[in-house]
C-alpha cells in the first residue's frame, strides 16, 4: 500500500470526473486519523512540497533527511543520574519500540528506517523526579535518532530534552505514560543558526494518567517538531504547550495532533509565538479529533502569534473533528497580530518607554508557557534566551 493510494479516494463525497479530465477523481483524505502510516521510508513517495503536511516547509534545506542515507548510530547524549531514572540503549527490534505511534510522513519514516538503536529513558517511583537529556555534541552530518520515554504506572516525572549546538537530524520520540502516571516532557530547541531538526513525537496516555508536553523552539535554521498525543485510555489527560521565537530567515514549524480515542478524556493545546526580522516564518497546525467512542470529552486548542516587525509570516491553522455529540465541550481559536496599542499606551502612561513596554508585552506573552516547565534552572535559562532575542531588535 502506498501513501498515494491511502490519501486519494475517488469514492469520497460521491465524486465524479470533471469534464476537463486529467485529475483522475482523486481527492485528498479529509479525516486526520485516515492518514497512511509506515515505518519504512520506501512506502512513501518522494516529497514534492505540494502535500498538505509539507506545503509550508522549505524542503530544499533538508532534502537529504527525506531521501538520503542517514547515520543511525548512537547519538552523543548525557542523562541526569538520579534515583528513579534509568537510561539505556535498546535494539531496534525491542518490544518497547513502536508502542506510541507510527510515522505519517517521509522524514519520520526515514529516521525509523535508519536508526540502529533507541535511547530508552524510564521514570519509576511515586516521588517526582527530573531527568535532563542533553544533546549538544552533534555535527552537520545527516543523522537519524530514536528515543523512547516511558513513565511507569503511578510514577511522576519531568523529562527535559535539551538540544543545542549544530545538527542535521531527523528523529522519532515515543512517549509512553502508564496508568495513573503524571509525566511532563519538555523539548527545548536552542540549536546553532545553521542547524536542521525534524522531529515527530508520539505519545500514548494510560488510564487516568496525565501528560504535559511542552515545546520551546528558539534556535536553528529549520525546526519542525510535530507532537501526536493519543488519549486512548479512559480518563486520560493531555496538555500540549509551545513557545517559539523566530528571527530573520528562521523557519519554526509545529503540527500538533490531539487524538481523543476513549471516554472522559481531556486536552488543552496552547502555542504562542513571536516573530521578528525579514523572512521569519512560523507554522502552527493544530488537529483535534474526537472519535465516536470518546464520550464526555473536554477539549480546547489555541494558537497566538505576535508579529514584531515587517517581513514576517505566521501560518496558523486549527482543525477540529467531532464524531460524537456527547461531549463536555470543544473549541479552537487562532490569532495573529501586532502589539495591542492600549497595552503599550497604558505602560507608557506609567513612565515606561515604548521600547521597554514592547519587551514587557513579549516577555509576558511567551513566559506564560515557559513558566509551566517546572524546573527553575531551565526556566531561567530560557528567560535569558528570550531576553537576548528581544535585545537584538524589538521595533514597532
Amino acid at each position: 500500500m502506498t501513501n498515494a493510494a491511502a490519501t486519494m479516494d475517488p469514492a469520497q463525497h460521491g465524486a465524479v470526473a470533471h469534464s476537463d479530465g486529467g485529475w483522475d477523481r482523486k481527492i485528498p483524505v479529509q479525516t486526520r486519523s485516515d492518514r497512511f502510516t509506515s515505518t519504512d521510508v520506501a512506502d512513501f513517495p518522494q516529497v514534492t512540497g505540494r502535500e498538505a503536511t509539507w506545503k509550508f516547509a522549505p524542503i530544499a534545506k533538508f532534502q537529504g533527511l527525506l531521501d538520503g542515507a542517514l547515520d543511525g548510530s548512537r547519538l552523543p547524549v548525557s542523562v541526569t543520574e538520579v534515583a528513579g531514572v534509568s537510561s539505556e540503549w535498546i535494539a531496534r527490534d525491542d518490544a518497547r519500540i513502536g508502542r506510541a505511534g507510527t510515522p505519517e510522513e517521509r522524514g519520520a519514516a526515514n529516521a525509523w528506517t535508519a536508526f540502529d538503536e533507541a535511547h530508552l529513558v524510564t521514570i519509576s517511583g511515586d516521588e517526582t523526579v527530573t531527568a535532563i537529556v542533553r544533546r549538544d555534541a552533534l555535527d552537520h552530518a545527516e543523522r537519524a535518532a530514536h528515543t523512547v520515554i516511558e513513565a511507569a504506572p503511578q510514577s511522576q516525572g519531568l523529562v527535559i530534552l535539551e538540544n543545542a549546538g549544530d545538527a542535521n537530524l531527523t528523529e522519532n520520540v515515543e512517549i509512553v505514560v502508564g496508568d495513573g502516571a503524571k509525566l511532563t516532557v519538555v523539548s527545548v530547541q536552542q540549536w546553532d543558526d545553521e542547524a536542521i531538526h525534524l522531529a515527530s513525537h508520539y505519545a500514548t496516555v494510560g488510564r487516568d494518567a496525565s501528560l504535559t508536553h511542552i515545546v520551546v523552539s528558539l534556535g536553528g535554521s529549520v525546526v519542525r517538531l510535530n507532537p501526536s498525543i493519543h488519549l486512548d485510555h479512559e480518563g486520560a489527560n493531555g496538555e500540549a504547550l509551545g513557545a517559539y521565537f523566530a528571527d530573520a530567515g528562521q523557519h519554526l514549524e509545529h503540527q500538533v495532533y490531539m487524538d481523543h480515542d476513549a471516554p472522559h478524556t481531556r486536552s488543552r493545546v496552547t502555542y504562542k509565538g513571536a516573530l521578528q526580522g525579514e523572512g521569519a516564518h512560523t507554522v502552527w497546525i493544530g488537529d483535534v479529533l474526537i472519535r465516536q467512542n470518546a464520550d464526555g470529552t473536554d477539549s480546547y486548542e489555541q494558537n497566538r502569534n505576535l508579529v514584531l516587525t515587517e517581513g514576517t509570516r505566521a501560518d496558523s491553522i486549527p482543525n477540529l473533528e467531532i464524531e460524537t455529540g456527547n461531549i463536555e465541550g470543544a473549541g479552537h481559536a487562532s490569532a495573529t497580530g501586532r502589539f495591542d496599542d492600549e497595552h503599550i499606551f497604558y505602560l507608557q502612561s506609567r513612565g515606561i518607554s515604548a521600547e521597554e513596554a514592547r519587551k514587557l508585552v513579549v516577555r509576558g506573552f511567551l513566559f506564560e508557557v515557559i513558566a509551566q516547565i517546572g524546573d527553575a534552572a531551565t526556566e531561567e535559562r530560557l528567560h535569558e534566551a528570550v531576553e537576548a532575542e528581544l535585545a537584538a531588535s524589538v521595533r514597532s
